[in-house]
């Protein structure tokens, strides 16, 4: 037979109630890596797609900025994890010539901010701000 301590009753729901905080934290942690690090690799493909659209061969004309920037923008708002927050995507495109071989730079920037009590962490940290570089020759 089994006895119970007077004094036992509630240990469990006390120890709980001192660990489920640590948990969420831990979990929601978890959670916002994870849409960090997706978005991260969202930014990357978008500036691999915006200088695949820019060195493509096009006659007599190359691909102006302007479509380059619609081809990122379109891929970031097709496959950014926001919540319905805006994003905003900034674009910089940096080309030395517009013959075969010469090199064509896509930058995308993008301010990653918080999604879990987004108002208190950016507070803290400003959010951070993501940059993909693809840097492709002309064909």
């Amino acid at each position: 037979m089994k006895m119970k301590i007077r004094g036992q009753r509630g240990g469990a729901a006390a120890e709980f109630a001192i660990v489920l905080p640590i948990l969420l934290v831990l979990l929601f942690g978890i959670v916002e890596l994870g849409v960090l690090c997706y978005d991260k690799a969202v930014i990357t493909n978008a500036s691999r797609e915006g200088a695949r659209a820019g060195i493509v061969y096009s006659f007599p004309d190359p691909i102006p900025d302007t479509e380059i920037i619609n081809v990122v923008s379109n891929y970031c708002s097709d496959h950014l994890i926001t919540f319905g927050a805006t994003s905003v995507v900034n674009t910089t495109i940096t080309r030395t010539g517009d013959s075969s071989g010469d090199p064509l730079s896509v930058s995308v920037a993008y301010r990653y901010d918080f999604l879990v009590l987004p108002n208190l962490v950016t507070a803290l940290t400003g959010g951070i701000n993501l940059v993909a570089d693809t840097v492709m020759r002309m064909e």
